[in-house]
């Protein structure tokens, strides 16, 4: 069994900051693509920030320049470091893992962790 948790969300004031945490834990062989996706009430699901197991990253525009994400291989952790917030980035953040397990692959998502940033 596969499970992504997160840590990190709360309330911040416009122009803060948060680190969010996501480990994966399980019977794990190897995480290739984490990432990390928001949705905003009566908005879908985003992508907001991806990174491969290299090093490679993606960004969503929206907050390109303020957030970056980084991870640890050997904890199976991805971060996200959300800088100069706004009240739009406001939603709940969940943790994304593309996992290949001793038994098998699939991709698992965290329960997710609200972000609040008053303006």
């Amino acid at each position: 069994q596969v499970q992504l948790v997160e840590s990190g969300g709360g309330l911040v004031q416009a122009g803060g900051s948060l680190r969010l945490s996501c480990a994966a834990s399980g019977s794990i062989f190897r995480v290739n693509v984490m990432g990390w996706y928001r949705q905003a009430p009566g908005k879908q699901r985003e992508l907001v920030a991806a990174i491969t197991s290299g090093g490679i990253t993606n960004y969503a525009d929206s907050v390109k320049g303020r957030f970056t994400i980084s991870r640890d291989n050997a904890k199976n952790t991805v971060y996200l470091q959300m800088n100069s917030l706004k009240p739009e980035d406001t939603a709940v953040y969940y943790c994304n893992g593309d996992v290949i397990a001793t038994w098998g692959s699939g991709a698992y998502w965290g329960q997710g962790t609200q972000v609040t940033v008053s303006s």
